[in-house]
């Protein structure tokens, strides 16, 4: 016997239309923050270096 299966149901889209344009204020915003953590990791990197420059040297001089 062959069982009727309901019918398969598309998904639905959002009731929210988003429109082609983009927020250039919200673009940037984004590129500032990408910018600022890769800021930030390179200071961490240059203090660590400079740390680990200054150990050695403190260690060779005695």
């Amino acid at each position: 016997m062959i069982k009727k299966q309901p019918p398969l149901q598309t998904s639905q889209k959002s009731e929210e239309v988003i429109s082609g344009r983009v927020d250039i204020n919200i673009l940037l915003n984004r590129a500032r923050k990408a910018q600022e953590k890769e800021n930030r990791t390179n200071l961490i990197f240059i203090g660590l270096t400079l740390c680990l420059i200054c150990i050695v040297g403190m260690i060779l001089s005695f």
